[in-house]
């Protein structure tokens, strides 16, 4: 399964760099095994809301939210998160919010997350770690 961090669902949405738009287009689209984490899910609308002097509205963040639940399998948080994120903080570099959405994905069964913010790490306890913007391996 594959999860998708908030920064490369706000990049689909966001009209300012056409290259990066694009290719968070074509990976969401091509993601018929993706996962929602909840975490990403809240970052993302709360997130959103920076789009808002480009044409995007609250409403349409909340809509796109609606399309990613009912296309892809909805991961919601567990203790055993923060348990897995506490080991993560101790054993790597991360900060805590990355470590909450790796311990998700570690729970999850998620095989490969897709994020620009992860480039330290290509895998971490066999989870794979892809930034879709500068690999051309997009699934």
């Amino acid at each position: 399964m594959n999860a998708v961090d908030t920064n490369v669902l706000l990049y689909a949405r966001d009209p300012r760099d056409p290259v990066k738009q694009a290719t968070a287009e074509a990976l969401i689209q091509s993601l018929t095994d993706g996962v929602l984490l909840w975490q990403v899910a809240c970052e993302y609308l709360a997130a959103s809301r920076k789009l808002a002097p480009l044409g995007y509205s609250r409403a349409q963040a909340w809509q796109d939210i609606r399309d990613f639940q009912e296309a892809w399998a909805t991961l919601l948080p567990s203790w055993n998160i923060l348990d897995r994120a506490e080991q993560l903080l101790s054993g790597y570099s991360l900060s805590f919010w990355d470590a909450m959405i790796l311990a998700a994905c570690l729970e999850g069964n998620v095989t490969r997350l897709y994020s620009e913010d992860l480039d330290a790490y290509a895998q971490i306890n066999g989870l794979e770690m892809v930034n879709p913007f500068k690999d051309s391996l997009l699934t």
